[in-house]
């Protein structure tokens, strides 16, 4: 029998970036919880894929794919959903971009304005297109996925990390803004995770090995681990949870 506090029996949740990492991992353990799920990335093919290997799973999913920093896809994605299943009651903004690695000293206007727009107004625009609909009901989640590059100085990704950091606050401001219309934001905040984006870093024996004997628990984060998060966040067990930044990282920021 399910747990009421973790069920998302009825639920649409619409992911972005979730065919691979993190995002396809949130997808997987929304959809055993009960939700139907929208598998979004920039790769069609990709989208199909993951949609068709949930469907013969025996969950339900469809696949819109978009590019989270064009705002006409940004639209075309809320519509599909919207008419395919005619509501969206989690929002999880994934999506991101880090083009570059490098101090911010040495970033080009074109790399830093790529970074905030795919990141940044793309969690903005897409957040203004689902929150009224959400208000209709006045029920809601959105969570945004920032990440502890956003809590501290990074030589290596730091405009990744601003970009992160505006995410968390606008995650904050969306709280108080759309709380009293019933809607919780939240926002997550990763460690280092064995994803395609951290993949020279874990992929590398001794890199691997300092970098989880950073972590009071001697490892690097899997995807799972943002996943069952971000299941709690959606899920009845939240539901007083508003307004937050919620650390994974294995205990790294707290050494």
């Amino acid at each position: 029998m399910n747990n009421p506090l973790f069920d998302l029996t009825g639920k649409v949740a619409l992911i972005t970036g979730s065919t691979k990492g993190i995002g396809r991992a949130i997808a997987d353990e929304m959809a055993r919880c009960g939700a139907k799920v929208v598998i979004s990335s920039r790769k069609a093919e990709a989208c199909e894929q993951v949609a068709g290997e949930l469907e013969a799973a025996g969950f339900e999913a469809i696949a819109v794919p978009c590019h989270v920093g064009r705002k006409e896809d940004l639209q075309r994605l809320v519509d599909t959903t919207l008419q395919t299943w005619g509501r969206i009651d989690v929002l999880v903004c994934n999506a991101a971009t880090n083009p570059v690695y490098g101090p911010t000293s040495e970033m080009t206007d074109e790399a830093w304005d790529k970074i905030m727009g795919t990141n940044v107004k793309g969690t903005f625009w897409l957040s203004n297109l689902v929150l009224p609909h959400m208000a209709e009901r006045g029920d809601g989640v959105v969570i945004v996925l920032s990440s502890i590059a956003g809590l501290r100085g990074n030589l290596t990704i730091g405009t990744y990390g601003v970009s992160k950091a505006a995410e968390a606050a606008l995650a904050r401001n969306l709280a108080a803004e759309w709380g009293p219309r019933g809607i919780r934001v939240n926002a997550i905040a990763p460690g280092l995770v064995r994803t395609d984006f951290a993949k020279a870093l874990v992929e590398d024996p001794e890199r691997a090995r300092r970098a989880a004997e950073k972590t009071p628990l001697r490892r690097i984060g899997e995807p799972i681990d943002i996943a069952g998060l971000a299941v709690f966040l959606a899920a009845p067990a939240s539901a007083y949870i508003t307004g937050q930044v919620i650390v994974a990282d294995g205990g790294e920021t707290a050494c």
